[in-house]
């Protein structure tokens, strides 16, 4: 698959925002023009402009501001300027709108474009406190022990609290080879720890697939995919599993979405195509008007015929709840595993004429049922929470409590006890095989 470079006719990602090799913002929309930039000049904010009479209330504060602050001198005016619109922006309540100045709106650009060091975690705002959406199979974030949904408190010297996700990752981000120190709050601690983390270049996965052997079967007849992004290769990588697992005579799918926050919006299309029939609606853009734009399932469905499970947790977003959702309503896939972060809305991203930019959420992700994600997230079918492992030898920790192994190390290494519920799920379903690979249509 050509690597999709962002344009300014309809550029979409859905994805929680990226600390790593690359940078996806969820649901964005590149503008097609610049929007006409508000006049600066006190006369344009006349008592019939967007404000009505009140705007006076903003001049007056402006007066008093620049009669009587002590270093006035050391305020430019284009920060009085900037800042009113960052008090706009940020009157709206919402994490995902968000105004650039021009020299953040260039590094945003670069970001977009280009590689810089990071962690390789990937991080979004939940009711008001900044969090780990999921680290990055492969990368320091994960080697370092963070999990989705872990908190935020401090990045090195700077409280997370009064964060936006950007300013944050522009702490995180950095030399490569340098190091960040996150204190990290998680559920079930009685108090933060401290994580030093070392940047590097992020290498963003995209798929695992192997051969399972469900509950009562004598061979390995189920597929099991693990799929780590919705990145540029994403596509080409499934077909190639899909064909493979379809040629090894599998009886049924269980697609793992865990700790996979998104990617390209196209890609999520592509891949409900081997599940859903040709034209079935794969997700809805619902605007504020209430109108709501359908996008459709373009593959062949060399999969729908065979029973599904989806495996997600805290850190499936966007995409992934795109896909989970339309292969639940459209194909009854069930869903394993813990609720889904939540992350449904689209960004329009315009620059005005000075370079500033703004990022403004625009529209709502659906279901084919109607259901919104955002702020919602969707409900496992079967609910399997994973505990953090406590030491082995631990009072606290029960026989029953998320059964480990050792390793080589001699550590104990957590069973996947939501990936065994997914086989035991699934192995009731399986029935006939699927199609011949020979009929599978490669989606460019």
């Amino acid at each position: 698959m050509d690597k999709k470079e962002p344009t300014f006719h309809g550029w979409k990602i859905v994805s929680a925002l990226i600390v790593a090799g690359a940078i996806f913002y969820s649901g964005l929309i590149i503008g097609k023009s610049s929007v006409p930039t508000v006049a600066t000049g006190e006369a344009d904010w006349a008592a019939d402009g967007p404000l009505g009479a009140s705007t006076t209330l903003v001049w007056d504060a402006l007066r008093i501001a620049k009669d009587k602050y002590v270093h006035i001198n050391d305020v430019k005016e284009e920060d009085f300027l900037y800042g009113a619109i960052e008090g706009i922006i940020g009157a709206l309540g919402d994490p995902y709108s968000t105004f650039f100045r021009p020299e953040d709106a260039k590094k945003f650009d670069e970001d977009i474009r280009g590689n810089f060091g990071g962690i390789g975690a990937e991080i979004g705002k939940k009711e008001g406190e900044l969090i780990i959406v999921a680290p990055l199979k492969g990368n320091p974030a994960e080697a370092a022990g963070l999990k989705a949904k872990d908190k935020i408190v401090k990045i090195d010297d700077t409280f997370a609290a009064d964060l936006s996700v950007e300013e944050a990752v522009k702490i995180i981000r950095g030399e490569i080879g340098t190091k960040v120190g996150l204190l990290i709050m998680r559920e079930g601690w009685d108090r933060p720890r401290d994580f030093e983390i070392a940047r590097a270049n992020i290498v963003l996965p995209t798929l695992d697939w192997e051969m399972l052997k469900a509950p009562g079967e004598e061979e390995a007849n189920v597929a099991y995919i693990a799929l780590h992004s919705f990145n540029g290769n994403a596509s080409q990588a499934f077909n190639d599993a899909v064909f493979q697992a379809l040629f090894r005579g599998t009886k049924g799918v269980i697609l793992d979405l865990r700790n996979n926050s998104g990617g390209f919006l196209d890609v999520a299309v592509d891949i409900a195509g081997h599940f859903l029939e040709r034209g079935e609606m794969v997700t809805g853009e619902k605007f504020r008007s209430g109108e709501v734009r359908k996008l459709i399932s373009r593959g062949n469905g060399s999969l729908r015929n065979l029973p599904v499970v989806v495996l997600v947790n805290g850190g499936s977003a966007s995409a992934s709840e795109i896909l989970a959702g339309a292969l639940r309503d459209q194909n009854g896939a069930i869903l394993v595993g813990e609720k889904t972060f939540g992350k449904g809305s689209v960004q329009e991203l315009e620059t005005l004429k000075d370079g500033s930019t703004l990022k403004i959420s625009t529209a709502e992700w659906i279901t084919p049922n109607g259901n919104s994600i955002n702020k919602v997230g969707l409900a496992p079918d079967v609910e399997i929470k994973l505990e953090e492992p406590k030491a082995p030898d631990s009072p606290e920790r029960s026989k029953d409590e998320n059964p480990s192994v050792p390793t080589k190390e001699g550590t104990q290494k957590p069973k996947d006890i939501q990936k065994e519920a997914a086989l035991k799920a699934i192995a009731p379903l399986l029935g006939r095989r699927a199609d011949s690979p020979l009929t599978i249509e490669v989606v460019q």
